[in-house]
């Protein structure tokens, strides 16, 4: 079984026939004694000897013969990866020799052919740091390098790695390494091994050489190994990696892998350049689904579509009019129409005695609850039990449910009905217009809050939500204003919308205002200009914070105002630090909550390990009780982690140690961290986790562990969850508060019967919607002060929650984006980057046809020919072409 001669080997082509290729005995141990060799090894030997001897010949003619037949050998041998090929075994104890020879040599042909020997031979012989290889490699002849084997191009390119941060060190120049690069990178590009190309470029600081090496075959799987690489970089490498990863995927015209990266770049120049370079309207049509469920506003031009009729059919895809239709075809295709009641939730009869026989009291915290359970359970749908139901009907008006809340109540129960009408405006604001005429405060706020609700991402030409709600942000009553400005912030998250910023910015600045206006106006404007580092709202803010009294900072609203300036920054890491200085100078209340809230704001779904260091060492100090700036520390470990699964799983291993060390502050925090990190994604050890913490004795903790139980089942109906809430409402069916929180987690976990999620995550948890994290992340901020927010009356700090609602569908459409139902293959997403050949993406799959239903760590894929989808990723809306060249078998 004597090994093959390299495939590759140029220079071992002529003589094949003459040279011996030593036999591979298995039986033969390679320690074992002279004596024991083979007659063919033992002749090899003598050869080989004869060879170093007659190199040391004065007659260059019989050196060039022996150093000939001894690179013949070599060659001929290095294709084995097992065991060290027997030449170069052979050579070991000649290597001395050959070396010192090599220096006494007068600079010639043969010299150079020498280095190249002593190259390979310094694969085994060179001692650790010397880098012997290479610096032979560098005085030795011009050849392929290849043709010796992979081995030996894997051990030049991590000698190059180092000699290339010597020489940076000592700014010696580095031409000659370069042109060596270029050789390997070449050969590893040909060879399939694109990782290690670019782990060496990586190395010599020089990714733009991939762009002419990469080719038809080998470019996604460049790519593939450069994005999910760019997680674990180290700024401003990362940016540079995906920079290099969308001119690749731009220049093989492969354009919804290209926009995935401009928009994870938040490069509004390169979304347009992907839609300027293509020009097939189906594929933009596919691109405006894809910027429609990141959820940032965009204004197409007549350079990206040229045809005015096209572009308003395109801005209505961007604009998210579809959703709703989409939603509701998904909700027909499984059946669940029908409206559910809170009590259909509850399930209250499987429970022994003592706790259903306590809730016929008719109380307004219980019914609170129940709106909030109908509101988030027929999300979207635009029925429901309780709200909707006609008026004339025989079971009362449709205000009886309306009026069985109290004063502040009213306001979530009138904004429930936006919750209903979710997405599709025109139904929403027929149905919300009835409320605009009433008297009653709350209602009217609720109404206001109920049209922002609706609009959630959806946008629109005539701008209705401005037009109801711009002229009650300055009336009188401060319900009125909070659902107004809390409305303009849902509607209009992320739409950067100066003319709201002019109607919000002076509510900060007004020494009249109430607290609690200004909280939800700093809120709304961070929300509005998510992500923007918008220096205006920021001056507005810090000055809004500066104006504080002391009394006012220890309330918990006025935690509302950092947030939203947290918020300016989020993911856009170094922008904050001029305003991480200025906040410096607060008040030493705020101080710390203010700074701990930037910086995890700022590094949100960065996954930057410094930052998490930073933050962790904030969680260990032992502090007073009025401390509060732990609590959004917590909350940033998990902000800024939660970008891909190993960060993930670490995370939650420290936020174990700290339940078991840490203060009674961080422990109220680390239940909500642990929300977030698997929010929609209900993973078998946090449950326990957060089961266990649920019954703690510091109702605290137990209140966050619960609504966290509601976030990590967000929209599953998991049934083990479900079971474990019921389980808590008999356990805590006398203490109102804890039973009220129960109840928001049973309505979270059946979310839109099932079909939504609240994850901020898609495009297979590469992108990170900016607008869903902000809804998420001031719901938990609210969480850490429970009693005041969300169990006082600002309760409906739930609905910003609707920021991040998404169906979880996929839904396939034709050319006329009209459904259409196809066989997919769903199953758990398999990572397969750098993976040999065409590993399955996925595993354990089930077939069914489209629309369906991706549960978190899933991925879908077309299980016919007849279709190409249009984008890679399957999720949400796909558009799907015929396939030409397919055939009826």
């Amino acid at each position: 079984m004597g090994p093959t001669p390299d495939p590759t080997g140029g220079g071992a082509k002529k003589d094949e026939a003459s040279v011996k290729v030593p036999s591979k005995d298995p039986k033969k141990k390679d320690d074992k004694k002279e004596d024991d060799l083979s007659e063919e090894d033992l002749e090899l030997k003598q050869n080989l000897e004869l060879y170093v001897e007659r190199v040391q010949d004065p007659n260059p003619d019989l050196q060039r013969a022996a150093l000939e037949s001894m690179r013949q050998e070599i060659r001929a041998s290095t294709s084995s990866m097992t065991s060290v090929p027997k030449p170069l075994k052979f050579l070991r104890p000649h290597y001395g020799t050959l070396k010192a020879f090599h220096q006494t040599m007068p600079d010639s042909h043969l010299k150079k052919y020498l280095s190249d020997i002593l190259s390979v031979l310094a694969l085994t012989m060179s001692a650790e740091g010397e880098r012997e290889s290479l610096s032979y490699r560098l005085i030795g002849t011009e050849g392929d390098i290849g043709s010796w084997g992979h081995e030996y191009v894997r051990n030049l390119a991590g000698e190059i790695a180092q000699e290339y941060t010597k020489r940076q060190s000592e700014e010696a120049p580095i031409d000659d390494l370069m042109e060596l690069v270029q050789q390997i990178v070449a050969f590893h590009m040909k060879h399939n091994a694109e990782t290690e190309a670019v782990d060496l470029l990586m190395d010599v600081e020089d990714l733009d050489l991939l762009l002419q090496h990469v080719d038809k075959t080998n470019f996604k799987r460049t790519c593939n190994y450069l994005t999910s690489a760019a997680k674990y970089l180290p700024g401003p490498d990362d940016m540079l990696v995906l920079d290099i990863s969308y001119m690749i995927y731009m220049k093989f015209e492969e354009y919804p892998n290209a926009l995935q990266i401009a928009l994870f770049l938040d490069n509004t120049q390169y979304v347009k350049q992907v839609f300027t370079s293509c020009a097939d309207l189906l594929k933009k049509k596919q691109f405006c689904y894809m910027i429609a469920r990141h959820g940032i506003t965009f204004e197409l031009d007549d350079e990206m579509v040229a045809d005015e009729d096209d572009r308003e059919a395109l801005q209505d895809i961007v604009n998210n009019t579809k959703l709703s239709e989409g939603y509701l075809s998904l909700a027909r295709d499984i059946e669940v129409m029908e409206a559910k009641t809170p009590e259909d939730i509850y399930k209250a009869h499987l429970l022994d005695g003592r706790a259903s026989s306590g809730a016929s009291v008719d109380s307004a915290r219980q019914n609170l609850a129940a709106t909030f359970v109908n509101a988030f359970v027929n999300a979207g749908f635009g029925q429901d039990k309780l709200m909707t139901v006609p008026s004339d009907s025989t079971t009362g008006s449709s205000g009886n449910w309306l009026f069985k809340n109290k004063e502040h109540g009213k306001i979530s129960a009138a904004a429930s009905l936006g919750m209903i009408q979710l997405w599709d405006v025109e139904a929403g604001l027929a149905q919300l217009d009835k409320y605009f005429h009433s008297n009653d405060n709350p209602i009217l706020s609720g109404a206001l809050l109920g049209v922002g609700i609706v609009n959630c991402g959806i946008k629109s030409d005539c701008d209705p939500a401005l037009a109801l709600l711009g002229d009650y942000v300055d009336k009188e009553d401060s319900s009125v204003r909070i659902g107004a400005i809390m409305g303009l912030g849902i509607a209009y998250a992320g739409s950067q919308n100066d003319q709201i910023r002019s109607k919000l910015s002076p509510i900060l600045n007004d020494a009249k205002a109430p607290l609690d206006v200004i909280a939800f106006a700093s809120l709304s404007l961070g929300m509005i200009y998510v992500g923007s580092c918008n220096e205006e709202v920021a001056q507005s803010i810090i000055f809004a914070l500066m104006d504080r009294s002391e009394a006012e900072l220890g309330d918990a609203l006025t935690r509302f105002l950092p947030l939203g300036l947290g918020l300016l920054y989020l993911g856009k890491q170094e922008s904050v630090e001029a305003t991480a200085e200025v906040s410096k100078t607060f008040n030493e209340k705020i101080r710390k909550y203010c700074d701990m809230t930037l910086l995890s704001c700022a590094y949100a779904g960065t996954g930057n390990v410094l930052k998490v260091q930073d933050l962790l060492a904030q969680c260990g100090e032992h502090l007073e009780k009025g401390d509060i700036h732990q609590g959004p520390a917590v909350l940033g470990l998990a902000m800024v982690a939660m970008s891909e699964e190993l960060g993930i799983d670490m995370e939650i291993r420290s936020l174990e140690r700290m339940l078991q060390y840490g203060e009674q502050n961080i422990r109220r925090a680390v239940p909500l961290a642990l929300g977030l990190l698997c929010i929609s994604n209900p993973k078998v050890t946090v449950m326990d986790t957060l089961s266990r913490l649920s019954h703690d004795t510091d109702s605290e903790v137990a209140m966050a562990a619960i609504v966290s139980l509601g976030l990590i089942g967000a929209g599953t109906n998991n049934a083990r969850l479900a079971g474990m809430l019921r389980n808590l409402s008999s356990y805590y069916y006398k203490d109102a508060s804890l039973l009220f929180c129960v109840r928001i987690a049973q309505g979270l976990v059946h979310m839109g019967k099932g079909l939504l999620t609240l994850t901020p995550f898609h495009s297979e948890r590469f992108l990170l919607s900016p607008t869903a994290l902000a809804g998420i992340v001031t719901l938990l901020h609210a969480c850490l002060d429970m009693k005041p927010i969300i169990l006082g009356k600002y309760h409906y700090v739930l609905y910003f929650l609707v920021l991040a609602m998404q169906p979880r569908m996929m839904l396939t459409v034709d050319k006329d984006l009209k459904p259409l139902s196809v066989p997919v293959r769903v199953g758990q997403a398999v990572d397969v980057v750098g993976q040999a050949g065409r590993p399955k993406t996925i595993t354990g799959f089930q077939t069914h046809s489209t629309p369906v239903l991706l549960a978190a760590g899933e991925r879908a894929e077309l299980a016919t020919d007849k279709y190409i989808p249009l984008s890679p990723i399957l999720e949400g809306f796909i558009i799907l072409e015929e396939n030409p060249d397919y055939r009826e078998e």
